[in-house]
């Protein structure tokens, strides 16, 4: 053989464990250098990656098939209860998500429009691969961003920065690393009795890296989810189905979309039945769910079709919706079937179901079984705190769902670009946004299964609508930097038409007429003798702005949106201050600042569990810390009054 070149590092094994003798005898060579790394280019890696380029620091992003970036491995849809909440504040930082579902959706339907407007959430069905070309083309025309296919297997510190190393052996330098792996980290498929390493999709398992992240003393755990199966459209009675439309009009994700288009096809619902029951009871023991296969923990919020017959026994049915994949396949998900039982029992109880008598299976659903990390070990910047410059985000934080990791990707890069940058990072509380919510959640209190976003999870959502995102997060996507100068004068306009919109309903006073008590009366609330403003109007939960118009002639020609918003505040506006002011309180104690170094076994007062608790999260703030499970309310108080004598003294202004 020949000289290698000077520019490889040649390693040879010398004992040590087959991983580590693999690893040593590597050849590796010297790749290039970049500010951020992102490891994977699921829906957290690509916003991940777009934030940090965008913020104009030199970033590379890392898939393994370059083929499946932005892939919707499970349901190919966008958004949800709490989970619309989260694209919207997505789209008003400056992210990605919300454009591309506005290009890419089929169907869109807002959920709970029957219920408050803190619960009112969209919800769209997407192409899947149109949203993965598209994202996939996003990344690869982005200023400042390299997209390249590659295994990673190691990950090692260095002097001011990382080393990541792919399979075949190039070694990157990086200022700062993004984890986001999906469930690609030590995967493994389960299909009944049948088990194998892999990824989503027929994709091959990213097997390696977890040796990485154990040898960094990262404490790592085993969770699960799954998928139902894909079947044939030929192969389903359409016409034994309950037919659910879309919405007309149709509702943006984006701030910026201004016409969306139309619904492009519809979606179907079925139920199971006892016989469907019958057939999953009697192969039970086939399920590696059930079998003890299966380690990790699986999502409480989104059971398997084995776990919702066992965990709700006395239940007659469960609902199935069937949905489309795209506008270019036959190919139909099955919503609420995910299933780990094998192939021919999934074939068995689908034919039990009105409609799928003759399906055929053309993607056999599956459990997939990942390595992910606790989230406690990590800051509200999503870094890790015992190594800098380590960051994670996505289902690698223990959470699930495509907008909980795009928004987490999206908070990452946004400090990883400005850690670089040396500038200070970007958080947000809970008061801010449900992303606030979700990161403070994860980071702050655990998780014992892959977390899902809920809207019942924040404590302030009549303040935290997805239909004000825009106001509250746009002018802090503005500060750093990733509002163009076009959408950020679109955003003042929109605001001071609102702001005109609120003086007019309040000084507008309709004097009683006929025509205005018959309307009242048609809408069962009580006739006016004096003048009433158009905002008291508004106030009746009767009455809308749709209700009114007859009366209210000099509305102006807004957009719509402006006219939901206007309401919303006023119906509510008793109920948003009294948020408002419990917002305030929580501000104060987030302002109440506490020294990351501080030792909690020092301060006397506070019970043995909480100094464990709280030397273990090292929270940021009194605020934080009253949120730590283990963490009562006297011991708040204890370090309340720390903080106002010695140790406010000494640290009470420590960042």
């Amino acid at each position: 053989m020949g000289q290698f070149p000077s520019f490889l590092i040649r390693t040879t094994a010398a004992g040590g464990s087959a991983a580590e003798r693999r690893r040593k005898s590597m050849q590796e060579y010297r790749a290039e250098s970049y500010d951020v790394v992102v490891v994977g280019a699921g829906h957290a890696g690509i916003e991940a990656g777009l934030a940090a380029a965008r913020l104009g620091v030199k970033t590379a992003v890392f898939t393994i098939n370059l083929d499946w970036v932005g892939n919707l491995p499970c349901n190919p849809s966008i958004g949800g209860t709490a989970k619309g909440h989260l694209v919207r504040e997505i789209d008003a930082l400056g992210g990605e998500m919300g454009k591309a579902a506005d290009e890419c959706f089929i169907q869109s339907r807002m959920l709970n429009r029957g219920k408050g407007p803190a619960v009112h959430s969209l919800r769209a069905q997407i192409d899947r691969r149109a949203y993965a070309g598209r994202m996939k083309k996003t990344l690869e025309q982005q200023e400042n961003l390299d997209l390249r296919q590659a295994e990673l297997v190691d990950l090692r510190p260095k002097e001011g920065g990382w080393e990541v190393v792919t399979r075949l052996g190039a070694v990157y330098s990086a200022k700062t690393v993004i984890l986001a792996t999906g469930t690609f980290l030590g995967g493994r498929i389960y299909v009944g009795e049948v088990s194998y390493e892999g990824g989503p999709d027929g994709m091959f398992a990213a097997t390696r890296l977890s040796d990485a992240m154990r040898r960094l003393g990262l404490s790592m755990r085993r969770f699960k989810t799954g998928t139902p199966a894909r079947v044939h459209r030929g192969s389903v009675d359409l016409n034994k189905l309950e037919v659910q439309e879309g919405d007309d009009p149709v509702t943006p994700f984006s701030f910026e979309t201004q016409r969306p288009g139309p619904n492009r096809a519809v979606c179907h619902i079925s139920w199971t039945n006892e016989r469907t029951k019958q057939v999953i009871l009697e192969n039970l023991h086939r399920s590696p769910l059930y079998s003890g296969k299966i380690e990790g923990v699986g999502p409480r919020y989104c059971p398997s079709i084995e776990d919702k017959i066992v965990r709700f026994a006395d239940k007659e049915r469960h609902q199935l919706f069937i949905e489309p994949c795209g506008l270019e396949t036959e190919e139909l998900y099955l919503q609420g079937m995910s299933s780990s039982l094998p192939e021919e029992v999934q074939l068995q109880f689908l034919r039990t179901i009105p409609g799928l008598e003759q399906v055929q299976i053309m993607r056999t659903a599956y459990a997939i079984e990942y390595d992910c990390c606790d989230p406690q070990q990590l800051d509200a910047t999503l870094e890790c705190k015992k190594w800098p410059g380590l960051f994670g985000a996505g289902q690698f934080n223990g959470s699930s769902g495509y907008e909980e990791a795009a928004a987490q990707g999206l908070i990452a890069g946004v400090n990883a670009a400005r850690r670089v940058q040396g500038k200070p990072p970007f958080l947000l509380d809970r008061a801010s946004s449900y992303i606030g919510t979700l990161i403070d959640d994860l980071v702050t209190k655990g998780c014992s299964d892959p977390y899902r976003m809920m809207t019942s999870r924040s404590e302030y959502r009549l303040v935290l609508r997805q239909d004000n995102a825009d106001e509250r997060l746009t002018p802090l996507g503005r500060e750093i930097g990733l509002i163009s100068d076009r959408r950020w004068a679109k955003f003042l306009d929109k605001q001071e038409k609102k702001a005109q919109e609120l003086k007019r309903i309040t000084n507008t006073i309709l004097p009683p007429s006929e025509e205005l008590n018959a309307l009242l009366v048609s809408h069962e609330t009580s006739p006016v003798v004096t003048g009433t403003r158009l905002s008291d109007l508004l106030r009746r939960p009767q009455l809308n702005y749709t209700v009114l118009e007859p009366v209210d002639r000099e509305r102006p020609n807004l957009p719509g949106e402006i006219f939901e918003i206007c309401e919303v505040e006023v119906k509510y506006e008793g109920y948003i201050k009294r948020q408002k002011a419990q917002i305030e309180e929580m501000r104060r104690l987030e302002g109440k600042k506490l020294p990351p170094d501080l030792d909690y076994r020092t301060i006397t007062g506070l019970r043995l569990e909480a100094q464990e608790k709280l030397n273990k999260i090292r929270p940021r703030s009194v605020g934080q810390a009253s949120r730590i499970s283990g963490v009562s309310p006297a011991d708040v108080s204890v370090l309340l009054i720390w903080l106002a004598g010695k140790g406010g003294e000494n640290h009470g202004n420590h960042s």
